[in-house]
């Protein structure tokens, strides 16, 4: 080919390009190509979620409310055994592992797929309340039941269990619990978006073990897991805690980790596709039935 011929083209690459400023919504190589597919396929989902009938939704809730807790079985069997929470942490991947790999659900995976279905108007916010109250009992009545079960067949973890529980209560009403519970639902928030952003069931692995680390080992403030760490040690009798003052740290991660799911990822990624968005509010999938 001669110079001539490799000018042109190189010039005709070059006029080819996106301007700066080009509209995302008009140009696909300027797109957030990644993060738009992600964002579709959690409308897509989270409109499952919502409109799914009430003794399946409580039943889906339950059974990952056991999947959770056979990561609390393995932390506490592991902390137990080797003092060392980072190993601890390790090994309370399994209930995550489980969690993304059954296709069950946790309260707080809530914050990131159906938040974005209500706000691409295909659902209703009362419809999203619906979904997480029910997710959230289904989760406390099978991780309290998972508990119990762990605490009669594991005597020995009894003491392993009250310690664990304990850290939770310790951590008060404070702005070091707020600060923990906002971080934990930043990161679970976050490995559900990295779950939906990938095909591959190695990937979803991968983003289950490393949001259960950080949550196991760096002792964060987690709802669903500072429960069932907690009813772990209330099954053993000798708690130095009660039920109320469970449901004060319970209470106080909800609103701690709603605020860095739903704040800190889910709004902030959606903020990345405003073109997507306008586009699934004008044109939403077939059988939506109002706007809001």
């Amino acid at each position: 080919m001669s110079d001539d011929k490799l000018a042109a083209g190189e010039k005709a690459d070059r006029r080819s390009r996106p301007a700066v400023g080009s509209d995302p919504a008009l140009d696909d190589s300027v797109a957030e190509v990644e993060v738009e597919d992600t964002f579709i396929r959690a409308v897509d989902e989270g409109r499952r979620r919502i409109f799914r009938r009430l003794v399946p939704l409580l039943a889906t809730g339950f059974v990952g409310g056991i999947d959770v807790g056979t990561g609390v079985l393995a932390l506490l069997l592991v902390e137990y055994t080797t003092h060392s929470k980072l190993l601890a942490g390790l090994a309370f991947s399994v209930g995550f592992i489980a969690l993304a790999l059954a296709r069950s659900e946790l309260f707080t995976e809530d914050f990131l797929i159906p938040v974005s279905t209500v706000i691409a108007r295909q659902a209703q916010f009362r419809g999203l309340i619906r979904l997480w109250i029910g997710t959230l009992v289904g989760n406390l009545a099978g991780g309290w039941i998972f508990s119990w079960l762990i605490i009669a067949g594991f005597p020995s973890l009894r003491s392993q269990a009250i310690t664990s529980g304990s850290y939770y209560v310790d951590l008060g009403l404070g702005i070091r619990a707020m600060v923990l519970a906002i971080i934990g639902g930043t990161v679970i928030t976050l490995m559900t978006w990295m779950q939906h952003g990938t095909d591959q069931t190695s990937g979803k692995i991968v983003a289950a073990i490393t949001g259960a680390f950080l949550l196991g080992a760096a002792g964060l403030n987690h709802a669903i897991v500072n429960s069932l760490v907690m009813f772990a040690a209330l099954n053993t009798g000798h708690a130095p805690f009660g039920y109320l003052q469970w449901a004060e740290t319970a209470g106080w991660a909800v609103i701690g980790n709603v605020i860095g799911g739903v704040g800190l990822v889910t709004l902030l990624r959606i903020v990345q596709v405003p073109h997507t968005l306008k586009a699934e509010r004008e044109h939403p999938a077939p059988g939506v039935p109002f706007h809001e």
